[in-house]
């Protein structure tokens, strides 16, 4: 199949690497001249492990191509994915949607024949309406078809998740339309991925009902790890006492510095808006954001508390950026609140990520940064973990305790296990569990 798609960003670009991988032919559009010029020079606009050679290798099989040009994409193509973004809306919270109906604008006058037009972005329930009504008012005599397909990608682990998805859902009006989404992904059918047809309404709306559970297991755990701390028990045993049930599962249960990334915090805000203006609020995820919110600020608190309460020209290490590891996405990210809180009470801080450094800069004001872990630990006062990347779970301890200047481990994301922390002349500070007094 000839495949467009529009907007060349994470979901845009991860999208269309695979669907070319499938051996579709695709071409990924965007507006920015500098994004297509660094693509069509295999250099990637995102750190995603796996996607420079994924793109390498469809690109080199003339299976993938990127432009800045929409219309000769958009002419042959026989499904047409927009795939822009929708972050949420200064003032309201809601999800600006002006891109997804821009690129729709731009779709209707380049069609030359038949074609399914299908949102990949995360809308809000009614946007493939709109989306249909854009295009039949641009061209009354068009013969299309509009899908809604939502992404369900985790950031660091994409490709996987495109490729072995645990579910496709695709919400469609009409069998034709819904004939040209199956055969997009007929390439899955040995995967045996299970397709799920809806109505297009149901689709948009089980993205961010999908989003909205995960992020609330997320705050479910982080407000347990609060009440653990008080009373003295111990949260990563109660998550595996409860995950263990397979009603519950143990995913997303793990307690931290509360959810950031691209999806959650832009996705819960926008089912919390589009409840509001139904009228039906949704007390729950009301709740879930404004709780994660709090959180991110109350991790910076943690780490003054184990300072001793001061941090007043101290030197704070800080271990991870980026909101999770393998990406190097700042988007809500949890270290951006607890910087700022940290630098508001006085703290020097230095920082250390293996991939969000660069992203980092231009959102982070007075902060140094490390050439790796042990320099960031260097004279620092207290160190805190605070992205899970794989390179911080075997740090020399030993050697850490020697380099600080004081020998307090702040682990945000309960990486090390107090005692292996103690036996090496360290105070571990995890969450949701007592504090070792050593």
């Amino acid at each position: 199949m000839r495949i467009a798609m529009i907007g060349s960003g994470y979901v845009g670009l991860v999208s269309g690497a695979c669907l070319a991988d499938f051996g579709h032919e695709v071409v990924c559009i965007d507006k920015d001249p500098e994004k297509i010029a660094a693509l069509n020079e295999g250099r990637m606009p995102i750190y995603e492990p796996g996607l420079d050679a994924l793109v390498a290798e469809n690109v080199r099989q003339k299976r993938l191509a990127f432009s800045t040009d929409l219309k000769p994409a958009v002419a042959g193509a026989q499904a047409v994915f927009i795939a822009v973004g929708t972050p949420s809306r200064r003032g309201d919270g809601f999800a600006d949607l002006s891109y997804v109906y821009a690129a729709a604008r731009a779709i209707a006058e380049a069609l030359t024949g038949y074609a399914v037009v299908v949102t990949k972005s995360t809308v809000p329930v009614g946007t493939g309406d709109e989306v249909e009504r854009i295009l039949r008012e641009a061209r009354p005599d068009l013969d299309v078809g509009v899908a809604s397909n939502p992404e369900f990608l985790r950031e660091g682990a994409a490709i996987g998740d495109f490729k072995r998805p645990d579910r496709i859902v695709i919400g469609a009006e009409d069998a034709r339309a819904a004939a040209v989404m199956q055969e997009v992904y007929r390439p899955l059918y040995l995967n045996q991925a299970p397709i799920l047809f809806t109505g297009r309404r149901t689709a948009e709306l089980t993205k961010y009902a999908a989003n909205a559970f995960l992020a609330t297991k997320i705050t479910f755990i982080n407000e347990i790890a609060d009440l653990c701390e008080q009373v003295g028990a111990n949260v990563q045993e109660v998550a595996r006492g409860i995950g263990l049930d397979n009603r519950i599962g143990s995913k997303f249960l793990h307690a931290g510095p509360g959810y950031g990334g691209s999806c959650f915090p832009k996705d819960t805000l926008a089912l919390v808006k589009t409840a509001q203006d139904y009228g039906t609020p949704v007390r729950i995820v009301e709740t879930v954001v404004a709780v994660n919110d709090q959180r991110k600020r109350a991790m910076a608190r943690k780490v003054i508390a184990a300072c001793g309460g001061s941090v007043r020209g101290k030197r704070v290490a800080l271990l991870g950026l980026t909101f999770k590891p393998n990406t190097d996405d700042m988007r809500d990210a949890p270290s951006l609140s607890i910087i700022a809180g940290l630098q508001d009470a006085g703290a020097r801080i230095v920082a250390y990520d293996p991939e969000g450094m660069e992203q980092a800069r231009p959102l982070l004001q007075g902060v140094d940064y490390a050439e790796d872990a042990y320099a960031c630990a260097e004279g620092a006062d207290a160190l805190v973990i605070v992205t899970e990347w794989n390179a911080f779970r075997a740090l020399d301890l030993a050697r850490l305790k020697a380099m600080m200047a004081a020998p307090v481990l702040v682990d945000l994301r309960n990486v090390y296990a107090p005692d292996e922390a103690r036996r090496h002349g360290l105070r571990h500070v995890g969450v949701g569990a007592l504090a070792s007094r050593d």
